[in-house]
């Protein structure tokens, strides 16, 4: 009898009762984990790089990077295990009348919200362990919702990558081993913490930490601030004698004695700008369009391929 109701149920009335039947299982089946599991990485990166966050280049191409890896972390978390643990299941509703749409809007109903929790823990534990956050916004009058929306976008457009997984793996366990593959990818292809060939970047444009970076230095104003490693680097070699002097502490006495250190940042700031991460609107508009566009192009590619899951002999 349940079957035959399904089987007469609209596309929205069959997205709100699978959206009940996500709210049960993150109540009685543990999937809320995923939330105190957030805070407790945040608080970790916090107390590792959170100290220069917005402060430095160095600080804040490492705190921005950091970040966005945490986003995508939660985001792969959330949904890496949700088609495939139940597929069995979908298969057989699916022949009783069950929407394809439907079932994934659900899913992304839910991980939105998810996401957004998310989102809103990270940045009140960072917040709390004293991290400094932008002070200025692009878009909206209070910096912090930009950053807000920044991290949501990222995390989302992960959580809908690993849905996309989940849809096609063979057992959660497969989920489980490509998981880590595909963070792999997102790390090294973030397009501005590694070092990459010219024919391999086109490929970070595929990636959500790529545009999380890249918005996340922006609203951080990365090429106001200034650079402290060539400093640090060279007030290393402050004892090197040269024909028995030391000429680079003389230097550096001097420096000091004449309050130039804060002027020597921010020159040293200023010839290593990059003009990715300028403090303006429209960049931050691209970042969040191209993680909407692969939030969208993974749900649609979940669509497809659930649409054929009655061939599945798996």
């Amino acid at each position: 009898m349940g079957e035959r109701r399904i089987r007469h149920k609209g596309r929205l009335t069959q997205t709100f009762i699978y959206l009940g039947k996500l709210f049960r299982m993150f109540l009685f089946q543990n999937d809320w984990k995923v939330l105190p599991m957030s805070a407790v990485i945040a608080a970790l990166v916090a107390f590792s790089v959170g100290k220069n966050l917005f402060v430095t280049m160095e600080g804040t191409l490492m705190g921005s990077f950091a970040l966005a890896c945490i986003c995508v972390w939660n985001g792969f978390f959330n949904s890496i295990q949700m088609v495939c643990r139940e597929r069995a299941i979908v298969k057989r509703e699916h022949r009783s009348g069950l929407h394809i749409s439907s079932y994934v809007a659900a899913h992304m109903i839910y991980q939105a919200l998810l996401c957004v929790a998310q989102a809103v823990i990270t940045i009140n534990v960072i917040s709390f362990m004293g991290v400094k956050l932008p002070e200025k916004g692009l878009i909206f009058d209070l910096p912090v919702v930009d950053f807000g929306i920044t991290l949501f976008l990222i995390t989302y457009c992960a959580d809908m990558l690993a849905l996309l997984i989940s849809s096609f793996a063979r057992t959660t366990t497969t989920a489980m081993t490509i998981m880590p593959f595909m963070l792999i990818v997102q790390l090294l292809f973030s397009g501005g913490f590694f070092s990459l060939p010219a024919e391999a970047m086109p490929f970070t444009n595929l990636t959500a930490t790529k545009w999380g970076l890249t918005a996340l230095c922006s609203q951080g104003d990365y090429n106001s601030l200034p650079m402290v490693s060539v400093w640090n680097n060279a007030l290393k070699m402050k004892n090197l004698e040269v024909e028995g002097e030391k000429p680079l502490l003389e230097a550096f006495k001097l420096i000091e004695e004449n309050n130039q250190r804060d002027e020597l940042l921010m020159k040293s700031g200023e010839l290593n700008q990059n003009p990715d991460y300028n403090f303006d609107p429209f960049i931050l508009i691209e970042c969040w369009g191209w993680l909407i566009l692969w939030t969208i192009v993974y749900s649609v590619i979940t669509v497809i391929l659930l649409e054929f899951i009655d061939r599945d002999k798996r």
